[in-house]
């Protein structure tokens, strides 16, 4: 079996997960390995994303680790075999790897939740929107390259607006909502975009105002991804070099403090529409 060269965010999360089930019993990867008859690389390997493994090997290594947990095993299971492509992959090769990475995480996530406090939700981004972001870079960004993300980015979407769209909590900074990327016409147009998705019954979209002051988090932009097992829940930092990826138990465990944190200090869904349509108003 040949390595991946460049393991997905859900192949690393995968072997995240089974590196921590062995070190939780106090089992080298070499003893791993050879109590599954394997190769004593193998689940080094397996743990960085580099090898994929069966479900029959995934339930034999379980019972090594010793682990009770039937409904954790079996969203495991679920991430075994051969992976299928994702519509992502087609921008393989062409734009930053985290990117799609990202898209992946979105993709799989039972629920989302994000913290903005200087961008809008990229989700919800119009073109004109995403490409003044894209036009920003320092050095500028090759001409088709921004394109391609500009394509990858609106792509995202599908996912709170699919059948059925996945169930989204987006916490904005105000802001966020008075910057002017694109001058006051491309600003409205995205504000507006904002308010039709918030009427979706599965968008909530909760805008933090200024009169709350501080808050835990300012100025970070994170996702936090659900699973179909809290044990593999996935959050997603920003940050100057790119996505950073978090998924111990302790960190996912403070997150989730933060982002209720955030939540509480919100205006309701219908105070953040009213909020947001006083800046249409204005823009």
């Amino acid at each position: 079996m040949a390595p991946r060269q460049a393991p997905t965010i859900r192949q690393r999360r995968f072997g995240a997960e089974l590196r921590r089930m062995r070190e939780a019993i106090g089992m080298s990867a070499p003893v791993a390995g050879e109590r599954l008859g394997a190769d004593r690389t193998m689940i080094s390997n397996i743990e960085s994303g580099r090898f994929g493994i069966s479900e029959e090997r995934l339930r034999r290594l379980a019972s090594i680790y010793e682990c009770d947990d039937p409904e954790l095993i079996d969203a495991l299971t679920a991430m075994t075999g051969g992976r299928s492509k994702g519509w992502w992959d087609e921008y393989r090769g062409k734009i930053p790897p985290d990117f799609l990475d990202v898209a992946e995480l979105e993709h799989h996530a039972t629920a989302l939740r994000t913290l903005q406090t200087a961008h809008i939700p990229g989700l919800f981004q119009t073109e004109e929107h995403a490409r003044a972001l894209f036009d920003l870079y320092v050095p500028a960004l090759p001409r088709l390259e921004v394109e391609l993300r500009i394509a990858h980015r609106l792509s995202r979407h599908a996912v709170v607006c699919g059948e059925p769209g996945v169930p989204y909590v987006g916490m904005i900074h105000e802001a966020a909502l008075r910057m002017r990327f694109g001058g006051r016409q491309v600003a409205a147009a995205q504000l507006s975009r904002l308010l039709e998705e918030s009427e979706r019954s599965n968008v909530h979209l909760l805008v933090i105002p200024f009169a709350a002051e501080g808050f835990p988090m300012a100025g970070d932009t994170l996702m936090y991804a659900s699973a179909p097992n809290p044990h593999l829940d996935t959050v997603e930092v920003d940050s100057p070099v790119g996505a950073v990826f978090l998924d111990s138990p302790t960190q996912l465990a403070n997150f989730r403090r933060r982002l209720d944190a955030c939540e509480a200090l919100a205006l309701n869904r219908k105070e953040s529409r009213d909020l947001i349509l006083g800046i249409v108003k204005h823009v």
